[in-house]
């Protein structure tokens, strides 16, 4: 076989090797999510002593996790900088969301389960939440995701964040006038250096690196989640967030562990200032 030859074959194997292990990951994410998030009945011993002994509730699973996956839990970048993230960098707990600003159920997370989550876990310091930028409705969606990160730029991301999924708020578009009224809104300081941001090459290529990120790990809609690698399809009731976070934080208090070793425990843009 003629050298030429041989270095297409390998090229051939390559490129076979990387889409097999982009169908495993969202075969993964795919059978976990229905996994992770399908209701399970009680037995009735297990009812009648949940009703009586706190310990035994949802919220106090044993250890390990069904549904949770290494692999996925690693995605965590805990970085105390990142302005697209709330929480202390070395919570126990770590929620990735990929989100789309133009999805409905998205703003329906973001108003009604969300806020209760920060409330009860972010602020006592057991959870951090990641944002991953995940644009799949088209540029209007890619222009509402580099507005976002644009906003962080400024240390507004989640005053943004909640102004663009205000009821409503995507019915009216994401043009760049429309960005700049979000940007103030969110009580962005300098909007002119936030729209040269908004559409900037960094800002398209931190998109993509978040986009390509749920892509490869085959979430095909929005919101999709991760809770310490256990992940969680759709805008869920807060009672799917709330076991998912305190089986995390259970697991993580059994095996003595606090986070990633060597993350910063200072917090990351606690948010909502």
């Amino acid at each position: 076989m003629s050298s030429s030859a041989r270095k297409s074959l390998e090229n051939r194997k390559k490129n076979i090797a990387a889409i097999v292990g982009v169908t495993v990951a969202a075969g993964l994410l795919g059978f976990a999510s229905y996994t992770a998030t399908k209701p399970e009945e009680p037995s009735a011993a297990t009812a009648e002593k949940g009703a009586s002994d706190p310990a035994a509730s949802p919220g106090a699973s044993a250890v390990p996790r069904k549904g949770a996956y290494p692999e996925l839990e690693a995605l965590a970048r805990r970085d105390a900088d990142d302005p697209l993230a709330q929480g202390r960098a070395d919570a126990p707990v770590v929620m990735i969301e990929y989100a789309d600003f133009k999805c409905g159920f998205c703003g329906k997370f973001a108003r009604d389960t969300e806020p209760d989550l920060v409330k009860k876990y972010v602020a006592d310091g057991t959870l951090r939440i990641e944002w991953r930028n995940f644009p799949i409705f088209g540029e209007d969606s890619e222009r509402a995701a580099r507005g976002a990160w644009a906003a962080g730029r400024q240390g507004r991301f989640w005053q943004f964040h909640e102004a663009a999924y205000a009821d409503g708020a995507k019915d009216k578009g994401f043009g760049g006038g429309r960005l700049k009224e979000l940007a103030r809104a969110a009580g962005v300081k300098d909007v002119e250096r936030f729209a040269e941001d908004a559409d900037s090459g960094a800002a398209r290529d931190a998109v993509k690196k978040d986009q390509d990120e749920g892509f490869k790990l085959g979430a095909a809609s929005t919101p999709s989640f991760l809770v310490n690698g256990q992940p969680i399809a759709g805008a869920q009731s807060d009672a799917v967030f709330e076991r998912a976070i305190e089986a995390a934080a259970a697991a993580s208090s059994s095996s003595g562990s606090s986070g990633s070793s060597g993350s910063s425990s200072s917090s990351s843009k606690e948010g909502r200032q």
